[in-house]
């Protein structure tokens, strides 16, 4: 969120360290738009479904993928990338790695990370007119993964991305979910202190309740009916929940690299990075 395909400081560096530990894998930064003033917009505003249908499109014209690619996504990109695995019947997605996605959603708007940040703050101030309105579930990014848990049957009536995505609507294509458990690996990633997204159980797909109580995973009818799959990588061995410390995207270039070697040292040779 904020953040754009090819910085040097934030995704540029990532995709670099990648690389190295990797060589001669195939490294490839999702950018939404055509340049990195729009990718850096997209990570606020824009329907998230158009925006996954369109990289869906450019992704399958790259013939390095067509072997197969390992995806790893950052913050609101993770939750995305799990959408583009459910949605992108023509992509092979070997191993998924997320860190910090809200893939259960937010009950807050996310806090800016910059109070300076004027595109986030406009966001933020766009968003309180009302997430479930016409007009803001369909342009700002943020209000399509908001669920409020004492708006549940607004939520899945009228958000137009998570409840698709999440089997909340009960009327999930079955693609979705075997595409999910036909995984090699799936990892989840939260942080200890994660402060920006809230509940930062999301991460693990967990929630909180009408009065903030948390809700593990294990412990949603998700889970236990097993809509997306997760139990059945969980049982098989293909589901990770893995907690590093640190708050939301501060991530240790050493758990980084390790994460690497290990979940994609083996499998296809390339990566997918999106913030």
């Amino acid at each position: 969120m904020g953040d754009t395909c090819c910085d040097n400081q934030t995704m540029g560096a990532i995709g670099q360290i990648i690389s190295d530990e990797l060589p001669g894998a195939y490294v490839h930064s999702v950018r939404v738009g055509s340049t990195e003033g729009a990718d850096r917009t997209a990570g606020f505003f824009g329907n998230v479904n158009t925006q996954i249908d369109s990289v869906c499109t450019d992704l399958l014209s790259i013939s390095e993928l067509r072997g197969g690619v390992n995806l790893m996504g950052f913050s609101q990109g993770g939750l995305f990338a799990r959408a583009l695995v459910q949605r992108c019947s023509g992509l092979n997605v070997r191993a998924l790695v997320t860190w910090g996605a809200p893939h259960a959603g937010v009950s807050q708007i996310p806090e800016c990370a910059r109070q300076d940040d004027m595109m986030c703050n406009w966001m933020r101030r766009v968003a309180a007119r009302g997430v479930y309105s016409w007009y803001v579930r369909d342009h700002v990014v943020q209000a399509q993964y908001f669920k409020d848990p004492k708006r549940l049957d607004e939520y899945v009536e009228r958000s137009v991305f998570l409840p698709d995505i999440n089997g909340d609507s009960r009327e999930q294509p079955a693609e979705y979910r075997e595409r999910l458990v036909a995984l090699d690996k799936l990892v989840l990633v939260r942080f200890s202190d994660d402060s920006m997204i809230y509940p930062a159980g999301s991460s693990w797909f967990g929630f909180v309740d009408e009065d903030n109580g948390e809700i593990d995973v294990g412990d949603t009818e998700m889970y236990r009916e097993d809509w997306l799959g997760l139990r059945e990588l969980k049982e098989s061995g293909r589901l990770e929940f893995v907690e590093v410390e640190g708050t939301h995207m501060q991530i240790d270039e050493h758990v980084l690299r390790g994460m690497v070697s290990t979940h994609f040292g083996l499998r296809a040779p390339l990566l997918r990075l999106q913030q």
